[in-house]
């Protein structure tokens, strides 16, 4: 008989959860009754409140068992769950769970289905038809692919990838050499951002960690079509098992032939790296995040020149986010119109959406652009966990705007977020109860703003400190009309001369909960 396939994540929340410990449990159960169990260490399918989810590959398919601890595994064993048998945690198959089924997954197609470091099940799940077409296309015709299929960057900017990438592909690297005493170093750069520090996101993490040849695969389909051959990971240094997974998987591309001297039997050349930052959020600004893969400190530059002309060491370079290299594969196998057709207006094809805080079921869902924030705060996120009304949300981390219920019914859709004043950003949601003080909020930003900035320009370096100084004031209600005109001219001066969006997208946060929450900065009973 052979063995039974039993699925435990390892996925970073998983193992907060207790996963390991569940897994251990597991085998430990098999072994003592003398069954033959092989335990494959898969990613999370995201329903964060159901973890450890444990999954059992049975003849009538995959049943999913959670949250499981490690006290319940004999219990399960006892009802036969290697067969899908009948238990109190038994959930049945995850895709027909309506929270599951209504989601459109491209990018996390295999996430939590697969086992993430081996390329024979990546190639079994579809992966690695977008590089074989791609090696048979020119670059620009790859280029054109990607525009045609709107695909805009998923870090927060929203810039359209396949201009960034055509810039790219027709820079003259003669003409942006920097000499280096490295030797010869490649003529372009494919740089990807994995520094996701953003309170409240966790879709690259959650990518590389469940699917890390799924970014592989984009990086070097990009590779190919601007003419690059290094790639480097910057993976920021609180992921430590993103960082393992990457380089397993790195290694293992490497010996079934799909990277280094000879891509998938091509000829072409493409090599990956990860490399560590060191913890300084501003390196989730692309000119920081260069300045820090070169040895330097990271600080933001002065552009122009844009790092698709001078980019690394001085080389053109494309520099896109995780879940942007991931859509890759998907556009390059089934075509620009298949993932063009999702979405809307201008805002093409999926994004992943991580659901946060105040709210019952947490985790991530993959969405066609158009979806409504209150349907994902209320169907997906079943509401508050502590069954008050939520106020407000913010969106796109830190620096993103807050959003009260009169605006739960906007579209996720870029423009129209920008339209009330707010941002997607990277698809972050953190929601807050009717309990949250919003003028600490607002407090929050600038002082976050403050202990992050790289210091280069003025305005968020000392603005943001004196932000933190007035909003204090105006909590001691000391001259408070005085100060909340003072602080609206702050964050006028941030907003429009800092140097990168730290600094210019402080304020944001603290107009949005001046403007809809006003009452939080009354004079309180106490004050002064």
């Amino acid at each position: 008989m052979s063995a039974v396939k039993i699925f435990v994540p390892r996925d970073a929340t998983a193992l907060a959860l207790g996963a390991e410990r569940t897994a251990r449990a597991i085998a430990d159960a098999a072994r003592q009754r003398g069954v033959e169990v092989e335990l494959v260490r898969n990613g999370s399918r995201g329903m964060f409140w159901l973890e450890p989810l444990v999954e059992v590959a049975t003849p009538g398919g995959r049943i999913a068992y959670g949250p499981v601890r490690p006290a319940d595994v004999a219990s399960l064993f006892d009802a036969n769950f290697l067969h899908g048998g009948a238990h109190a945690l038994r959930i049945g198959a995850v895709a027909e769970q309506p929270w599951f089924r209504g989601q459109q997954r491209l990018c996390f197609a295999r996430v939590g289905v697969t086992d993430p470091l081996s390329v024979d099940d990546y190639v079994a799940h579809g992966g690695y038809r977008g590089l074989r077409n791609a090696l048979a296309m020119s670059g620009a015709d790859i280029v054109e692919a990607v525009t045609a299929a709107g695909l805009r960057g998923r870090g927060g900017a929203a810039f359209p990838t396949g201009i960034k990438w055509k810039t790219v592909l027709d820079a003259n690297p003669e003409k942006s050499l920097q000499p280096s005493a490295l030797g010869p170093q490649p003529s372009k750069y494919i740089v990807c951002n994995a520094d996701e520090g953003d309170s409240g996101t966790f879709s690259d993490r959650m990518l590389m960690e469940g699917d890390p040849l799924c970014l592989i695969e984009g990086m070097t389909i990009a590779g190919v079509a601007v003419g690059a051959t290094q790639g480097y990971i910057y993976l920021r240094s609180e992921y430590p098992h993103a960082q393992r997974a990457l380089n397993a998987a790195i290694a293992n591309a490497c010996a079934a032939g799909w990277l280094g001297t000879n891509v998938g039997g091509s000829g072409k050349h493409f090599d990956v790296e990860v490399r560590l930052g060191a913890g300084a959020y501003i390196c989730g600004e692309e000119t920081s995040l260069l300045d820090s893969l070169e040895g330097k400190r990271g600080q933001v530059r002065f552009k122009p020149p844009l790092p698709a002309i001078r980019g690394l060491f001085g080389k053109p370079t494309a520099i896109n986010n995780v879940i942007s290299f991931a859509s890759v594969p998907i556009i390059l196998d089934r075509g620009a119109p298949f993932y063009r057709d999702y979405g809307v207006g201008r805002s093409r094809g999926t994004l992943p959406i991580q659901l946060a805080g105040n709210l019952r079921h947490t985790g991530l869902i993959e969405k066609a652009f158009g979806v409504t924030l209150r349907e994902l705060l209320y169907d997906y996120g079943g509401g508050s966990l502590s069954g008050r009304p939520i106020r407000a949300v913010q969106v796109g981390g830190p620096l993103g705007a807050y959003l009260p219920e009169s605006q739960f019914d906007t579209v996720v859709d870029y423009e129209a977020f920008a339209a009330v004043g707010a941002m997607l950003g990277h698809g972050g949601i953190v929601a807050f109860d009717d309990s949250v003080d919003m003028l600490e909020q607002a407090r929050y930003a600038m002082e976050f703003c403050a202990v992050e900035s790289c210091g280069k320009c003025t305005p968020c370096r000392v603005g943001s400190t004196r932000g933190i100084e007035v909003i204090d004031r105006i909590k001691a209600n000391i001259e408070r009309g005085k100060n909340l005109a003072l602080l609206d001219d702050l964050c006028n001066t941030m907003r429009h001369g800092s140097l990168c969006a730290l600094g210019g997208l402080t304020p944001d946060p603290v107009v949005s909960a001046l403007k809809y929450f006003a009452e939080d900065f009354e004079p309180r009973t106490g004050t002064a």
